[in-house]
């Protein structure tokens, strides 16, 4: 990978955790996840303007997260993989740690068993 390719990605690593660091865009990225969706169906669930609403689809499409269509008077919101890929990519790096602490814990656990056991 050349420097180039690593700036550009992480930049749109930035940008995707970014756009991920709020409550609500994580509400709408779940909502599209079970399909395309108007800005009004996606404002339903939420005490926000179609404004407020609007803002959060602009900060989702400009990460990359949601592509906006039109079909005659419908604008649909979809949800966009790649960046999710992205994420789970970059996560996926740290994957052995965790597992590591999963079997530390796994073995600790059988310990106090054992124990408990022995006690009885």
């Amino acid at each position: 990978m050349t420097p180039a390719t690593v700036t550009l990605d992480e930049a749109r690593l930035d940008e995707t955790f970014a756009a991920l660091a709020n409550s609500t865009r994580r509400a709408i990225l779940a909502r599209l996840s079970q399909g395309e969706a108007s800005v009004n169906d996606l404002a339903q669930p939420f005490a926000m303007t179609l404004p407020a609403i609007s803002k959060h689809i602009k900060v989702l499409e400009q990460a990359g997260l949601v592509t906006r269509g039109r079909r005659a008077q419908f604008r649909p919101v979809t949800i966009a993989a790649a960046p999710l890929a992205q994420i789970a990519d970059w996560t996926d790096q740290y994957r052995h740690i965790w597992e590591q602490s999963f079997a530390r814990m796994d073995t600790y656990v059988q310990h106090l068993q054992d124990t408990n056991d022995e006690k009885e």
